[in-house]
């Protein structure tokens, strides 16, 4: 698995988590942060305005078409992370130079809430959630406090370029902490998880900034200037429309992924009903220790799987084999022991991750010092996940009796653990065991 597409799958799981929230009310962690979020947004952006009161001749009606390009610009979402890039940025530099800079985060805020409203007609938004839109405007603080400290009267176009730059370093450094923090308090988001689309968000800023700064100076020479990135803005919504497709499609496939895996223990079930129930019940234990050693959303997942199809090869072996009482002969312990191969041509034939999971399901039998089957892999030759997932099914099945053996107690489990850590087992994976069964 490379970082590239373990960071891409992550970056889907996480758009998937922030649909479903956007989508539910919001929980009482949600409703505290955001509504404090919102709460001092507002407290600050009056405090703005008060002190870059408007001259008796302000622009009441570019002011509103402003608010309205807002709105505008807010219903083009592309998705990132836990959270979404909007091209607002097209209309927030504009108005920084048309209006009181101090008056720019109240008409962001404005124009958000009047850009969500149609999802909050139709139900498909909460309504409580326009608390969350007040708050998507407090990345428009830190840009407007520059604009009223620096920009003077009369200044040249580099001047005015310089003074952009430095409120768009100063947006930047707020709407990365102020999102930070918030999704933190909000959902309990790792702050490192959001390295990567607070990125993604902070370059598709930086790349409109220009283009907006450009209408600014076309605006300060011909008024109507200042709305010209308004047919941007509809081609940018085209844009989102697709990615927002693709990324359905990425959900839709990896649902199909687990309702393919379901299905597969449900026949091996069906074939035999110990080995079904043994491997949902590997399943829990080996997200645990996944958990436990620190294993990112994506190998966590490929340990899900890996662990809920792990036997699945077994349905090529005989039951009579399966459920033997006396020990197996030599040709019979063969036949088992194809069990990881077949379990790996199974899901090969499915294909796109299960094919991935298969590679895994076939080195599940690796022992760390090298004895395992199929392939004889020593150590960190045998892929983490495997070794995640031999530790938690060797653990299930001695504590669970079979025809041919009474099961372990906890405690001699434990103990069988510790007598073969660093021979059968990787140590880290033992260990990470022994503390997620610790009573």
């Amino acid at each position: 698995m490379s970082a590239s597409s373990a960071a891409v799958d992550l970056q889907t799981q996480l758009v998937a988590a922030s649909r479903e929230r956007v989508a539910s009310r919001l929980s009482q962690r949600e409703l505290l942060t955001h509504g404090a979020t919102a709460f001092l947004f507002v407290i600050a952006a009056a405090t703005l305005a008060l002190l870059g009161a408007p001259p008796s001749h302000e622009p009441w009606l570019l002011g509103s078409v402003f608010v309205a390009s807002v709105a505008l610009a807010s219903r083009v979402e592309l998705e990132v992370g836990s959270g979404f890039a909007s091209p607002v940025e097209l209309v927030v530099i504009p108005m920084l130079f048309a209006l009181p800079a101090g008056q720019a985060p109240a008409a962001v805020a404005l124009g958000l809430v009047i850009g969500q409203l149609p999802s909050y007609f139709r139900g498909r938004v909460p309504s409580e959630r326009i608390i969350v839109a007040v708050g998507n405007a407090s990345y428009t603080l830190a840009p407007a406090i520059v604009f009223l400290l620096l920009l003077q009267p009369g200044a040249s176009a580099g001047e005015l370029a310089a003074v952009t730059a430095a409120a768009l370093c100063a947006q930047f450094v707020g709407d990365a902490a102020i999102t930070t923090v918030r999704e933190y308090f909000a959902v309990g988001v790792d702050p490192r998880s959001l390295v990567r689309p607070l990125g993604w968000i902070l370059f598709v800023d930086a790349c409109l900034a220009p283009v907006g700064f450009a209408a600014a100076l076309a605006g300060s020479i011909w008024r109507p200037g200042y709305l010209l990135p308004v047919p941007l803005l509809l081609l940018t919504r085209l844009f989102a429309h697709e990615r927002a497709d693709r990324v359905s499609h990425a959900l839709e496939l990896s649902a199909a992924y687990r309702g393919t895996a379901f299905l597969l223990v449900d026949v091996i079930e069906a074939d035999d009903e110990y080995t079904g129930t043994h491997s949902r019940e590997v399943v829990q234990l080996t997200v645990a220790v996944a958990e436990t050693l620190g294993l990112d959303p994506r190998s966590i997942r490929l340990a899900e799987l890996t662990a809920l199809l792990h036997d699945v090869g077994k349905i090529k072996v005989p039951n009579t084999i399966i459920n033997k009482a006396a020990p197996l002969t030599p040709e019979e312990r063969a036949i088992v022991n194809r069990h990881t191969i077949e379990g790996e041509r199974l899901l090969s034939q499915v294909g796109g991750f299960l094919a991935e999971v298969g590679e895994i399901v076939r080195s599940c039998h690796e022992r760390y010092d090298g004895g395992g089957y199929p392939d004889g892999l020593v150590g960190e030759e045998i892929p983490i996940v495997a070794r995640i997932v031999c530790c938690c099914d060797a653990f299930n099945a001695i504590t669970t009796a079979r025809p041919y053996r009474a099961a372990m107690s906890l405690t001699e489990a434990r103990s069988e653990l510790m007598r073969n850590r660093g021979t059968q087992f990787d140590p880290n994976v033992v260990d990470a065991v022994l503390a997620s069964t610790a009573s």
